[in-house]
């Protein structure tokens, strides 16, 4: 039993440190003003790419969430 909770919270940090590594790298610093915009899913791409990089800090933060255990609280 222990041993599964210190895999969950292993995964749950993994996943949170790629969360934040997709928040770093949806910022389109890495573009360089005169480049060419191409157009993806009538966005420009940097745009396309970054919905993207959010879309999957949804999906990773919802099964980040799966993995906690509830608590139980006492009234």
């Amino acid at each position: 039993m222990a041993e599964t909770l210190v895999r969950r919270a292993r995964l749950r940090r993994f996943l949170f440190l790629c969360i934040a590594v997709l928040y770093v790298i949806s910022v389109p610093w890495y573009r360089s003003s005169d480049a060419e915009v191409e157009i993806i899913f009538g966005l420009p791409d940097w745009v396309a790419f970054a919905v993207l990089c959010y879309a999957s800090v949804a999906v990773l933060n919802s099964l980040a969430w799966m993995l906690q255990d509830p608590e139980d609280e006492e009234r």
